[in-house]
């Protein structure tokens, strides 16, 4: 596949004022644009003041008759209201262990997070798939923006959730991050003691993409030049009053990277379309990327041992690298998962690709 291509199809996010500052965007900001889908329908995403919880079944996965499902809401460290979904197996009693599930980057709990919830909960766990701060039905203005700090701090604020539910064993909860929620994930483990396991299911390291691009790619000369346009950006925003969004991209005219094919033909088509995802048909802050280009996320990924950790990437992913570089960074206990054939997307509701069984088994012993 023509390397050009793939990084002009998969970035054109930020207005600049000449080809040269956008050619830089192009290639340093990747890693945000690559993971939604545009702008043009950001009218009930970005003007969100309330939290409005739905009352309806609105997933883009069926309901299971076999858990019990009701929406709920938390507060995390910083004072942000988030909703979520939790689901419990029917027919159960005492105090069961609980995996909180968030991701992919950009979508929300009706989606690929909401699945495999459901499906763990099946499966006998209590679980809770949420709306990271600023996003879906979550509290956080402005609306859809991104941070490394506080998107770590939600997964481990609903960790405290489940923590105080009369029916879960708080010394038996995981977690399960998929995509880019994958690496806060393990972010997130690394510091919070009480996590006993962790997967990480299609992971991306958000902010090793967006502050060096795919594989590493993005010049000293091309970060300098990017941060410096994003920072002057703040300036527009703090005079407008508010933030400016990407514009619409990604919306498919032919000779797209095989990557970018995938992630529309999940968030942009019935098959995982939700009207609140970032990634479907929405976008993130232009100033997205700042607080992501100088934090890296994983830096204290052995300090998960003793706890185990499962990594599951799919073949022919064109993310795979960064489950492989985060596995080789990481110490005992820990095992890499390639599922065969499989894509980045495929591990978001291919059911029959997922690997639940082995999702069951890892935490079923490591949650004893």
């Amino acid at each position: 596949m023509n390397k050009q291509r793939e990084t002009d199809t998969a970035i054109a996010q930020h207005d600049a004022p000449d080809s040269a500052r956008r050619d830089l965007l192009k290639m340093a900001g990747s890693g945000i644009a690559a993971l939604s889908v545009g702008a043009a329908a950001m009218g009930q995403a970005h003007a969100q003041s309330k939290m409005q919880l739905g009352t309806t079944w609105d997933k883009t996965f069926p309901k299971s008759a076999k858990v019990d499902h009701k929406k709920v809401t938390f507060k995390n460290r910083y004072g942000i209201t988030l909703a979520a979904d939790l689901y419990q197996p029917q027919g159960t009693g005492g105090k069961l262990a609980a995996i909180a599930v968030g991701g992919p980057f950009g979508a929300v709990k009706e989606q690929s997070s909401g699945l495999y919830a459901q499906t763990m909960a099946e499966r006998g766990f209590i679980t809770l798939a949420f709306d990271p701060s600023y996003t879906g039905e979550s509290g956080g203005e402005p609306r859809n923006v991104a941070s490394p700090d506080i998107n770590t701090e939600d997964f481990s604020a609903a960790v405290d959730f489940l923590g105080l539910l009369p029916n879960v064993d708080r010394e038996r909860i995981g977690i399960i991050g998929i995509c880019g929620w994958g690496g806060m994930a393990l972010n997130a483990v690394a510091v919070d003691k009480r996590v006993k396991a962790v997967v990480a299911s299609t992971m991306y390291d958000m902010t090793r993409v967006m502050s060096k691009g795919y594989n590493d790619s993005v010049t000293l000369e091309q970060r300098t030049q990017l941060l410096e346009q994003l920072s002057r950006q703040r300036w527009k925003d703090a005079e407008k009053g508010s933030p400016a969004y990407q514009p619409p991209y990604n919306k498919l005219q032919g000779g797209e990277a095989r990557f970018l094919v995938d992630y529309h033909d999940y968030y942009a088509t019935p098959r995982g379309y939700h009207p609140r995802a970032v990634n479907s048909l929405n976008a993130w802050t232009q100033t997205t990327p700042l607080s992501f280009m100088n934090m890296p996320i994983l830096s204290y990924i052995k300090e998960i041992s003793p706890r185990p950790v499962l990594f599951i990437h799919g073949e022919k992913a064109h993310s795979r690298y960064f489950s492989e570089t985060a596995y080789a960074a990481a110490a005992e206990p820990k095992e890499l998962m390639i599922i065969p054939g499989a894509s980045h997307v495929d591990l978001y509701d291919r059911v029959n690709v997922i690997p639940f069984d082995k999702l069951t088994s890892f935490f079923k012993q490591h949650l004893a």
